[in-house]
């Protein structure tokens, strides 16, 4: 197993949540790592990702100003805090990763993590 999520639960309308990815070792290294949702009925969404080794991240622009992507690379461990969460918020999200480059499109995800369910009400 690549890409193990964790982190997801119900919460309140306005809460907060941190989702943690834990990644095998050849994954963090490609540093490149992202998170993904998938509302129900609707496509999967990016939501963030690091985009090169130097640690520059790509944000869906609304979601920005609410959720967070962060990387301990001692742990193998990728972060998404989210905060001030609403209904519309309620998704699978999913663990993401691009191993042999730089991340550029959301499409180019190699590696993806199983899910993990966050319900917002």
């Amino acid at each position: 197993v690549q890409l193990v999520e964790s982190g997801g639960g119900s919460v309140q309308v306005g809460g907060s949540r941190r989702l943690s990815c834990a990644a095998s070792t050849y994954i963090v290294n490609s540093k490149c790592l992202g998170w993904f949702r998938q509302a129900p009925g609707k496509e999967r969404e990016g939501v963030a990702r690091f985009y090169s080794p130097g640690g520059s991240t790509v944000y869906d622009t609304p979601l920005s100003r609410r959720f967070t992507i962060s990387q301990d690379n001692h742990k193998n461990t990728v972060y998404l805090q989210m905060n001030n969460l609403k209904p519309e918020d309620t998704a699978m999200y999913y663990c993401a990763a691009r191993v042999g480059g730089y991340w550029r499109e959301w499409s180019e995800a190699t590696h993806w993590g199983q899910g993990t369910q966050v319900t917002v009400s």
